[in-house]
């Protein structure tokens, strides 16, 4: 084991302790129990166990650390300031306050050094095991028997409440079964939950059961240094194959006699005894104090990290040399780079094509991954249904990480969550599929892909009554406008073939966030009196004319997904000045200018009926009062699909009745 500065790393930890105490008691709101409890694990982790660069916070072989349990941020927060990160005592300050880069939970892209936006408990969990899958894929698919430029370690860290939620659990399953064994998960053991002593809500032998999960398992003193740190040693020099747990026992609230070890000290409530707790912690009067001897300390320990920085830098610079093209590859990848022609790399179906636009999506995608080679896909036991496999790759294992199919299990939400750290670690651009009625059981995902601005990719089939004899729990009618009012989230239901062509390239190419592609079941016709560069450049729009008026305009029929069909149908015996809009994103649609937004949704038009089968309301924004929106406000019926589209008035003789009692 390396010799520990217990000296030095003892001293670093008090004063983290202060600063939590410190920010926590200045904003009155927060969580003390985790930064003081674990203030000896931060110390051995920022202090001398991991590797990292505060000047370079994005290297690609950095150690990554992952709060998951993101109420503890002046942990975090406290770390990355006093190891050097770009963050200053004056943000340490702001803490939770307006405009500061200290908020109340992580967040990605706002501090240097915060490596996943976490706050729901668990989920750094998943982040942390998609973080982990995606270094052992770019150590596969990069690394060379030359050179080795990825064999970074992650860490975690969670408390009794992430460990608690099912989509850790998910993830802890999918580790171990993947073999991960460059996954390092810090359980900050304290024997405490928010609201009572954890005995009150569990009872399970946790090493056995990581154990069970195919994990290496240990207990330590969380606040014995030399015992922490041999631990992580173990775990980071790790290969047999598992990942590994690291049960470190630790007092809740450390350093606040009066609340530590009880559930108490889980919040703010402890600083309310500032004053005696910096005393006893050996602090000054003096807040948010800093020694000199700790600035010193992390002055040469960045020294020496710097060193193993340009040591890496120089094997990664002979790398790119001897593989030019494996590095024009990580540098496209690493910087979110797509082809500029991809959507014309997509072949163009034929006209007499008719199948599910799910079974189109499965032949695009083929196209697509061949074209983006750091496109990934993955399906939650489903690949047979959702059709997003890609086949010129095979099986991602623990014995092959250069494959392109991740199989999930059924575990749509550690899905989700292993989806964000993929697209968090930013190399690998990341697709998962199910059916369109599970997106909610991985919402929490969605929702904080939308939040960071990730650019995952959700393949979501059977999306709507439309599939038919499974009846109402599997039509998921509000599914898709419920994914629709999560902000920055694209939501995509294309009508045929093109637009599948047209969605995916879309998916593909937003950088900003995510995007949810939801396919059908059932097939749908091809819109052949619509060019096909109209169908697959609108998906980018959001909404486009798929069928002029040949008169004065006086109608506007607005359709989605495999409902165009039927206002094109309702199109032929309502006149010449119908117009038919394709409307496949919303979300698009809404970013478009002014003059474009008029030029398809003239204000002076206000006769207007859109259909989808789903809930109607949201799209009241594009009919106005004046216009009517068919929709289904209700669950579904088990028949066949075409018997409850009928049966629910998804059909052109609906359309062209509701159009006639406009008046």
């Amino acid at each position: 084991m390396s010799d520990l500065n217990q000296e030095a790393l003892s001293r670093a930890a008090a004063e983290a302790r202060g600063l939590a105490i410190d920010a926590v008691h200045a904003c009155s709101s927060g969580h003390l129990g985790l930064p003081l409890g674990a203030a000896d694990i931060g110390a051995v982790l920022y202090g001398q166990a991991m590797t990292y660069n505060p000047a370079e916070p994005k290297w690609l072989n950095r150690d990554r650390f992952i709060l998951s349990a993101g109420h503890g941020s002046m942990f975090l927060y406290g770390w990355l300031h006093l190891s050097g990160y770009n963050l200053s005592l004056e943000e340490v300050k702001n803490f939770r306050q307006l405009h500061s880069i200290t908020p109340g939970h992580p967040e990605f892209d706002e501090t240097d050094g915060v490596e996943a936006t976490t706050g729901p408990l668990g989920q750094g969990v998943g982040n942390a095991a998609g973080y982990a899958l995606s270094a052992k894929m770019a150590a596969a698919k990069y690394n060379t028997d030359e050179h080795t430029i990825f064999d970074q370690t992650i860490f975690c860290l969670a408390g009794d409440g992430c460990l608690q939620e099912g989509v850790a659990s998910e993830a802890i399953a999918f580790a171990g079964h993947n073999g991960l064994d460059n996954l390092v998960l810090i359980y900050d053991s304290n024997d405490v939950t928010l609201d009572a002593m954890a005995d009150v809500t569990q009872s399970y032998d946790t090493l056995a059961r990581f154990e069970a999960f195919g994990w290496n398992a240990v207990q330590v003193d969380g606040h014995d240094m030399s015992a922490v740190l041999a631990a992580v040693e173990e775990a980071k020099a790790n290969t047999n194959g598992k990942p590994t747990l690291i049960e470190a026992k630790t007092i809740i609230g450390k350093g606040i006699p009066e609340v530590e070890g009880t559930a108490a000290g889980h919040g703010e409530g402890g600083a309310n005894f500032a004053e005696t707790a910096r005393a006893g912690l050996g602090l000054p009067e003096e807040t948010f104090f800093v020694s000199d001897e700790t600035k010193d300390y992390f002055a040469s320990h960045r020294e020496n990290l710097k060193a193993t920085y340009s040591i890496w830098e120089d094997t990664f610079g002979s790398w790119k040399a001897s593989n030019p093209q494996l590095a024009s590859q990580l540098a496209d990848a690493v910087d979110g780079r797509t082809p500029d022609d991809l959507l014309s790399r997509i072949p163009e179906f034929d006209s007499e094509y008719k199948n599910a636009t799910r079974a189109a999506g499965g032949e695009v995608i083929q196209a697509v991954a061949e074209a983006v080679p750091n496109l990934v896909t993955g399906s939650a036991d489903l690949f047979g249904s959702t059709k997003n496999y890609i086949k010129s790759s095979g099986d991602l294992s623990k014995d092959d990480f250069g494959q392109k199919n991740i199989w999930y299990g059924i575990r749509e939400h550690a899905m989700g969550a292993i989806c964000n750290g993929l697209a968090y670690d930013g190399i690998f651009l990341a697709t998962g599929a199910t059916f369109a009625v599970f997106a909610d059981y991985l919402r929490p995902s969605i929702r904080l892909a939308g939040l960071a601005h990730l650019p995952v990719g959700y393949i979501f089939t059977h999306d709507s009554i439309g599939v038919g004899e499974d009846g109402p729990t599997h039509q998921p009618v509000e599914t898709v406008s419920g994914v629709r009012v999560i902000p920055n989230v694209d939501v995509i239901r294309p009508a045929d073939p093109e637009e599948t062509a047209g969605a995916f390239a879309a998916m593909v190419e937003r950088k900003d966030g995510p995007t949810a592609l939801f396919l059908t079941r059932q097939a749908v016709p091809t819109m052949n009196e619509v060019p096909v560069s109209e169908r697959r450049e609108g998906v980018f729009r959001g909404a486009y004319v798929a069928k002029k008026e040949a008169g004065d305009l006086d109608t506007i029929l607005i359709g989605t997904g495999s409902e165009l069909q039927h206002v094109l149908e309702a199109a032929k015996s309502l006149g010449d000045g119908v117009r038919v809009v394709s409307m496949p994103c919303m979300e698009r649609f809404d970013r478009q200018s002014d003059d474009y937004r008029e030029s398809i949704l003239p204000a002076a038009c206000t006769r207007r009926v859109a259909i989808e089968a789903g809930v109607s309301a949201p799209w009241y924004k594009y009919v106005g009062s004046a216009g009517t929106a068919i929709g289904i406000d209700r669950f579904g019926i088990s028949a066949p699909g075409n018997t409850v589209m009928s049966a629910l008035g998804m059909t052109a003789e609906n359309v062209i009745e509701t159009v006639q009692g406009l008046g």
